[in-house]
């Protein structure tokens, strides 16, 4: 009986001591922010002011997702906007506080031409390139350049180009940059 008892405890004693598992954890570093965009849409010669909405998902150290919106609309009464729903990739480092970043984006943009003729919709792919620099850990300042490509407008395509300051909040996980 002694022998049962004895064993029994052996069995149990790794199990008594050890650490408990994390009941929860999150592997990847999540960004998400809101910035003024400005915008020359290559239709027409004016830059007009929008938004921009964004959420970076960094899945391994200097590699993660982006997916993005911009709404740049003029301002003159024209009624011209651009609106752009992006999706894809982006390589970053990380310098103390500066973090310098390149990205590679597909998606599809909506033009409303002006005076409300008509909106229509095009592919679209992008590359940017940007840095954020950290406030403190939670809060970051970004500052981007993004370069689109329409596919499918007349003349070999509309080429807009997008400059936004935004503000983020960041959710840490285990690969805090």
């Amino acid at each position: 009986m002694y022998r049962i008892a004895l064993l029994v405890l052996l069995g149990l004693a790794p199990p008594l001591f050890s650490q408990a598992l994390p009941t929860a954890s999150r592997s990847a570093d999540v960004q998400v922010g809101i910035g003024y965009a400005v915008g020359r849409p290559d239709y027409g010669h004016r830059t007009i002011p929008g938004l921009s909405v964004y959420a970076d998902i960094d899945l391994r150290p200097h590699l993660g997702g982006e997916v993005e919106f911009h709404s740049i609309a003029d301002t003159s009464g024209s009624q011209m906007a651009e609106r752009t729903y992006e999706l894809g990739a982006r390589y970053f480092r990380s310098y103390d506080a500066f973090v310098p970043y390149a990205k590679a984006m597909l998606g599809f943009g909506q033009l409303h031409y002006p005076q409300g003729l008509t909106t229509l919709d095009y592919s679209i792919f992008a590359g940017g390139a940007g840095a954020d620099f950290k406030l403190s850990d939670r809060i970051y300042l970004r500052g981007e350049y993004e370069y689109q490509h329409w596919n499918g407008f007349a003349n070999g395509g509309l080429h807009p180009q997008l400059v936004t300051l935004a503000i983020a909040y960041h959710f840490p996980g285990r690969l805090h940059r």
